[in-house]
């Protein structure tokens, strides 16, 4: 029987004195992992096979969101995984500028947004198949809020048809017809309507980065686009917003639209700036005004003259929901200004008015004065870039004078004179400190009557 080296020795001794030496050098007790999150990793590395989420505790829940792969399919994450740091990790992947602010601080929406924006304008007619469009509505339909199209792409053409095609038309086109074939793009009609929380809707036909591919089509949308687009606006009964713009739409096709948009239940803002619109279509938008809720309308860079500045004039005298309108960069003149200014005799709701750079001149200003002398709603003028003169100058300093509501009065490059232009920015300047001192002391009202 051997001898211990340690005579005298007990058991507990021997425990004490006992080594193990790891493999693994850095191995300590305080690195091995907790069951749960073995069992949570494992969850991680299989959830595309089978995803396990709603079942977990909210900490778990987190433990998932910030180890989950971002390039899961999205009919595995989209229903299944709320907002929070996975979608936060998955956008800042995806883009470098992530504004939060845009899409109601959700990083949820804010992916699936701009996701499916991705998806239509790179949408190629007759090429991308209608169900890439399609499978995503069941994933996003409950985020996507707004939906901002910065470009449409027409369909790809083939050369050798293309020149048989026009080889065929300038043998039956005559001289006063357009032998250009029309482009036709993403077709909104089969999307708008699935889309039950969509309140705002920016789009232009345009294409961003077209090179030496330039044609003046890919800049404007064609018939059967707006027939499209007029069907969706009218099922979309959501909506709040409306931007078309830079789109070459001319009277007919506002017309269209507008007809789409009568009597629409949630509309509240429509913008159709940088267009080709005339007379006709402002009427159209005049009949508008009358059969809608429309608190901004902005018209700016159209064709709008006398005539049809006439008709929204008469539908501003009857209206008692529009805060704000712009008409900048059309050519009213001072039949159309003059209608504007005396519609406001009989308007009590309008808050800002933009005339900027519309060939008006001192019988618009002249008009507008005496709107001024009794108005005390309008908030902001704006009348820049005009040829107001000296007696159109002299009429807006006596009217602002006595007014005590503007708050706001643009009168820059209209020919009036230094004196005028300084002393009705001291009156407007006195009239905005008055204003804001209002708004305070009914801020401090409010405070004060909560508290009790």
């Amino acid at each position: 029987m051997a001898r211990s080296p340690y005579p005298g020795a007990t058991a507990e001794d021997f425990r004490r004195l006992r080594r193990i030496i790891a493999e693994d050098q850095d191995w300590s007790l305080t690195l091995v992992p907790c069951l749960s999150n073995l069992c949570l990793q494992t969850i991680v590395r299989n959830f595309e096979e089978k995803p396990i989420f709603e079942e977990l505790s909210p900490i778990h829940k987190n433990f998932v969101h910030e180890r989950l792969s971002t390039s899961l399919p999205l009919h595995k994450t989209a229903n299944l995984i709320s907002d929070g740091v996975y979608w936060k990790r998955c956008c800042e992947q995806r883009w470098d500028i992530c504004d939060l602010n845009q899409y109601g601080h959700s990083w949820k929406r804010m992916f699936l947004e701009r996701h499916l924006e991705d998806i239509i304008e790179f949408f190629i007619p007759d090429v991308t198949e209608l169900k890439t469009i399609l499978e995503m509505v069941p994933l996003c339909k409950n985020d996507v809020k707004r939906l901002n199209i910065s470009q449409l792409l027409p369909p790809i053409k083939d050369p050798q048809k293309e020149e048989q095609e026009e080889d065929f038309n300038s043998e039956l086109t005559s001289d006063n017809e357009d032998s250009g074939q029309s482009m036709d793009h993403f077709e909104f009609d089969i999307l708008l309507n699935k889309l039950p929380k969509l309140e705002e809707f920016h789009l232009v036909y345009r294409v961003k980065q077209c090179g030496m591919n330039f044609e003046r089509k890919m800049f404007e949308m064609s018939k059967r686009d707006c027939e499209s687009l007029a069907k969706a606006l009218k099922s979309c009964k959501t909506l709040k917003l409306l931007k078309l713009h830079q789109s070459q739409i001319e009277d007919k096709k506002c017309r269209l639209l507008v007809k789409s948009l009568l009597d629409h239940p949630s509309l509240r803002e429509l913008d159709f700036s940088h267009n080709l619109i005339g007379d006709r279509g402002a009427r159209a938008i005049g009949k508008l005004l009358t059969r809608s809720k429309l608190e901004t309308l902005n018209m700016c860079d159209n064709d709008i003259r006398g005539p049809g500045a006439k008709a929204i004039a008469h539908a501003l005298s009857k209206n008692s929901t529009l805060l704000s309108l712009n008409l900048r960069l059309n050519c009213l003149g001072d039949e159309g200004g003059q209608a504007i200014s005396k519609a406001l005799l009989n308007n009590n709701t309008l808050l800002h008015l933009h005339l900027g750079a519309n060939r008006v001149t001192g019988p618009t200003a002249i008009a507008l004065s005496k709107v001024l002398l009794q108005n005390n709603t309008l908030k902001s003028i704006n009348l820049s870039c005009n040829s107001l003169g000296v007696d159109g100058g002299e009429a807006l300093r006596e009217a602002m004078s006595i007014n005590t509501s503007v708050t706001e009065c643009d009168i820059r490059l209209t020919e009036v004179d230094e004196q005028t232009v300084s002393f009705i920015n001291q009156v407007v300047w006195t009239n905005h400190s008055s204003e804001q001192k209002r708004q305070a002391e009914k801020s401090e009202t409010k405070l004060t009557s909560c508290s009790f």
